[in-house]
């Protein structure tokens, strides 16, 4: 796999996990714990698009 279409890959998990935190916080039986978890790997991954990206 290219380093493009990892970044892609990356971006798209990104973008899941955005819709993801956004559907969970108008759902009030979701828990915050849950809601902090999935923006934890949204950061994870923001921060490793940012880092190959850099390169």
């Amino acid at each position: 796999m290219s380093l493009n279409a990892h970044i892609q890959e990356l971006r798209k998990k990104h973008q899941h996990l955005s819709d993801e935190v956004e559907m969970a916080q108008r759902t009030p039986s979701f828990d915050d714990l849950q809601i902090t978890a999935l923006k934890r790997q949204k950061l994870k991954i923001k921060e490793e698009i940012e880092r190959l990206s850099d390169n």
